[in-house]
Protein backbone atom coordinates (compact mmCIF):
# COMPACT_ATOMS: atom_id res chain seq x y z
CA UNK A 1 0.00 0.00 0.00
CA UNK A 2 1.36 3.55 -1.25
CA UNK A 3 2.32 6.39 1.86
CA UNK A 4 -0.08 8.73 1.46
CA UNK A 5 0.85 12.31 0.77
CA UNK A 6 0.51 14.47 3.86
CA UNK A 7 0.23 17.58 4.53
CA UNK A 8 0.08 18.18 8.00
CA UNK A 9 2.21 15.77 9.75
CA UNK A 10 1.44 12.22 11.87
CA UNK A 11 0.88 12.71 15.52
CA UNK A 12 0.25 16.31 17.06
CA UNK A 13 0.46 19.51 15.74
CA UNK A 14 -0.02 22.93 17.80
CA UNK A 15 -3.01 25.02 17.39
CA UNK A 16 -2.26 28.94 18.07
CA UNK A 17 -3.55 30.43 21.30
CA UNK A 18 -6.94 32.06 20.04
CA UNK A 19 -7.67 29.77 17.55
CA UNK A 20 -9.74 26.59 17.50
CA UNK A 21 -9.08 23.17 15.25
CA UNK A 22 -11.74 21.29 14.27
CA UNK A 23 -11.69 17.50 12.63
CA UNK A 24 -14.53 18.12 8.89
CA UNK A 25 -15.92 15.65 7.53
CA UNK A 26 -17.40 15.42 4.12
CA UNK A 27 -20.20 13.24 3.35
CA UNK A 28 -22.25 12.84 0.30
CA UNK A 29 -25.41 10.76 -1.12
CA UNK A 30 -25.09 9.86 -4.62
CA UNK A 31 -28.61 8.00 -5.08
CA UNK A 32 -31.90 9.23 -3.32
CA UNK A 33 -32.68 7.70 -0.11
CA UNK A 34 -36.06 6.48 0.79
CA UNK A 35 -36.81 7.91 4.50
CA UNK A 36 -37.67 5.26 6.87
CA UNK A 37 -41.48 6.75 7.73
CA UNK A 38 -43.47 9.30 5.68
CA UNK A 39 -42.91 11.97 9.19
CA UNK A 40 -44.99 15.38 9.12
CA UNK A 41 -44.25 18.15 10.90
CA UNK A 42 -46.84 18.83 13.81
CA UNK A 43 -49.74 21.43 12.91
CA UNK A 44 -47.93 23.91 14.61
CA UNK A 45 -44.75 23.85 12.63
CA UNK A 46 -44.65 25.21 9.37
CA UNK A 47 -41.30 24.79 6.56
CA UNK A 48 -41.44 28.37 4.43
CA UNK A 49 -39.29 30.40 2.35
CA UNK A 50 -37.33 32.75 3.73
CA UNK A 51 -37.08 36.26 2.62
CA UNK A 52 -34.02 36.64 0.75
CA UNK A 53 -33.42 40.28 0.92
CA UNK A 54 -33.88 40.33 4.64
CA UNK A 55 -30.20 39.70 5.07
CA UNK A 56 -30.31 40.99 8.95
CA UNK A 57 -33.53 37.97 9.49
CA UNK A 58 -30.75 35.81 7.84
CA UNK A 59 -28.30 36.77 9.95
CA UNK A 60 -30.11 36.49 13.27
CA UNK A 61 -31.72 32.96 12.21
CA UNK A 62 -28.22 31.65 11.24
CA UNK A 63 -26.79 33.03 14.60
CA UNK A 64 -30.11 31.41 16.46
CA UNK A 65 -29.73 28.01 14.90
CA UNK A 66 -25.57 27.70 14.79
CA UNK A 67 -24.20 30.02 18.03
CA UNK A 68 -23.97 27.09 20.29
CA UNK A 69 -21.78 24.95 17.33
CA UNK A 70 -19.80 28.35 16.64
CA UNK A 71 -21.21 28.45 13.07
CA UNK A 72 -19.65 32.14 11.98
CA UNK A 73 -18.94 31.65 8.06
CA UNK A 74 -21.61 33.87 7.27
CA UNK A 75 -21.68 36.62 9.97
CA UNK A 76 -17.93 37.45 8.43
CA UNK A 77 -19.70 38.37 5.46
CA UNK A 78 -20.03 42.01 3.93
CA UNK A 79 -23.94 42.76 2.67
CA UNK A 80 -22.43 42.53 -0.69
CA UNK A 81 -21.15 39.34 -0.37
CA UNK A 82 -24.01 37.53 1.90
CA UNK A 83 -26.91 39.10 -0.58
CA UNK A 84 -24.69 37.71 -3.66
CA UNK A 85 -25.07 34.41 -2.20
CA UNK A 86 -28.78 34.60 -0.42
CA UNK A 87 -30.16 35.92 -3.82
CA UNK A 88 -29.84 33.56 -5.83
CA UNK A 89 -32.42 31.35 -6.83
CA UNK A 90 -30.09 28.33 -7.09
CA UNK A 91 -29.51 28.96 -3.16
CA UNK A 92 -32.63 27.44 -1.45
CA UNK A 93 -33.12 29.01 2.46
CA UNK A 94 -36.21 27.50 3.89
CA UNK A 95 -36.71 28.23 7.76
CA UNK A 96 -39.20 26.59 10.14
CA UNK A 97 -41.34 28.27 12.28
CA UNK A 98 -43.09 28.15 15.23
CA UNK A 99 -45.72 29.94 16.86
CA UNK A 100 -44.40 32.87 14.45
CA UNK A 101 -40.82 31.97 15.18
CA UNK A 102 -38.20 30.83 13.30
CA UNK A 103 -36.68 27.22 14.99
CA UNK A 104 -34.90 25.73 12.43
CA UNK A 105 -32.54 26.76 9.09
CA UNK A 106 -32.29 24.29 5.68
CA UNK A 107 -30.11 25.77 2.98
CA UNK A 108 -29.51 23.86 -0.52
CA UNK A 109 -26.86 25.27 -2.73
CA UNK A 110 -27.67 23.82 -6.39
CA UNK A 111 -24.75 26.82 -7.60
CA UNK A 112 -22.35 23.98 -8.91
CA UNK A 113 -24.74 21.98 -11.54
CA UNK A 114 -25.51 18.31 -10.81
CA UNK A 115 -24.67 18.86 -7.18
CA UNK A 116 -26.23 19.71 -4.10
CA UNK A 117 -24.38 20.92 -1.33
CA UNK A 118 -26.78 21.17 2.31
CA UNK A 119 -25.04 23.98 3.06
CA UNK A 120 -26.91 24.65 6.30
CA UNK A 121 -28.80 22.54 8.46
CA UNK A 122 -30.34 23.04 12.13
CA UNK A 123 -32.56 23.71 14.57
CA UNK A 124 -32.45 25.88 17.77
CA UNK A 125 -31.38 24.19 20.75
CA UNK A 126 -35.03 24.07 22.40
CA UNK A 127 -36.28 22.57 19.49
CA UNK A 128 -33.55 19.59 18.88
CA UNK A 129 -34.93 15.57 20.49
CA UNK A 130 -38.49 15.86 19.57
CA UNK A 131 -38.10 14.09 15.69
CA UNK A 132 -38.10 17.59 13.86
CA UNK A 133 -34.58 17.00 12.92
CA UNK A 134 -35.77 13.99 10.97
CA UNK A 135 -38.67 15.37 9.67
CA UNK A 136 -36.23 18.38 8.28
CA UNK A 137 -33.89 15.96 6.89
CA UNK A 138 -36.76 14.10 4.66
CA UNK A 139 -37.69 17.33 3.32
CA UNK A 140 -34.07 18.14 2.08
CA UNK A 141 -33.88 14.66 0.58
CA UNK A 142 -36.48 15.16 -0.91
CA UNK A 143 -36.55 19.05 -2.19
CA UNK A 144 -32.50 18.31 -3.37
CA UNK A 145 -33.60 15.08 -5.63
CA UNK A 146 -36.20 16.58 -6.92
CA UNK A 147 -33.57 18.26 -8.99
CA UNK A 148 -31.34 16.95 -11.64
CA UNK A 149 -28.49 16.10 -9.66
CA UNK A 150 -25.90 13.31 -9.22
CA UNK A 151 -24.37 14.22 -5.83
CA UNK A 152 -25.92 15.55 -3.03
CA UNK A 153 -23.76 16.21 0.14
CA UNK A 154 -22.90 18.46 3.74
CA UNK A 155 -19.68 18.26 5.51
CA UNK A 156 -19.94 18.07 9.67
CA UNK A 157 -17.38 18.82 11.97
CA UNK A 158 -16.56 18.42 15.29
CA UNK A 159 -17.82 21.36 17.08
CA UNK A 160 -21.59 20.15 15.56
CA UNK A 161 -23.83 18.86 17.72
CA UNK A 162 -21.92 15.23 19.05
CA UNK A 163 -24.87 13.05 16.96
CA UNK A 164 -24.52 15.49 13.61
CA UNK A 165 -22.14 12.55 12.02
CA UNK A 166 -24.43 9.59 13.20
CA UNK A 167 -27.41 11.49 12.24
CA UNK A 168 -26.08 12.06 8.27
CA UNK A 169 -24.94 8.54 7.82
CA UNK A 170 -28.74 7.15 9.29
CA UNK A 171 -30.18 9.65 6.91
CA UNK A 172 -28.20 7.89 3.65
CA UNK A 173 -24.65 9.99 3.43
CA UNK A 174 -21.31 8.37 3.21
CA UNK A 175 -18.30 9.80 4.67
CA UNK A 176 -15.85 10.32 1.83
CA UNK A 177 -13.07 12.93 3.02
CA UNK A 178 -11.25 14.46 6.16
CA UNK A 179 -9.74 17.92 6.57
CA UNK A 180 -8.38 19.69 9.77
CA UNK A 181 -9.58 23.36 9.84
CA UNK A 182 -7.71 26.18 11.87
CA UNK A 183 -9.28 29.77 12.57
CA UNK A 184 -9.41 32.47 15.44
CA UNK A 185 -11.94 31.53 17.70
CA UNK A 186 -15.04 33.76 16.67
CA UNK A 187 -16.30 34.49 20.47
CA UNK A 188 -12.62 35.88 20.60
CA UNK A 189 -12.92 37.98 17.52
CA UNK A 190 -17.00 39.51 18.64
CA UNK A 191 -18.87 37.50 15.99
CA UNK A 192 -20.33 34.90 18.69
CA UNK A 193 -20.55 35.62 22.92
CA UNK A 194 -17.86 34.56 24.52
CA UNK A 195 -20.61 31.72 26.57
CA UNK A 196 -21.40 30.52 23.30
CA UNK A 197 -20.54 26.54 22.47
CA UNK A 198 -19.75 25.68 25.94
CA UNK A 199 -18.33 22.09 25.28
CA UNK A 200 -15.20 24.22 23.20
CA UNK A 201 -12.71 25.47 25.48
CA UNK A 202 -11.97 29.36 24.80
CA UNK A 203 -8.73 29.85 25.24
CA UNK A 204 -6.89 33.47 25.26
CA UNK A 205 -4.45 34.35 23.09
CA UNK A 206 -0.73 35.63 24.02
CA UNK A 207 -0.51 38.62 25.32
Amino acid sequence: MAKPNLELPLGHSAVPRGCIATVVTSLQMTTKQQPRSVAKFPPSYELAEFDRSDLSGYRALFRKVGQDWLWHSRLTMSDNELRRIVSDPLDEIYTLRHAGADVGLLELDFRKPGECELAFFGLVSAEIGQGLGRTLMTEAIQRAWAKPIRRFWVHTCTLDHPGALEFYVRSGFRPYAFQVEVQPDPRLTGLLPRHAAPHVPLIEPDR
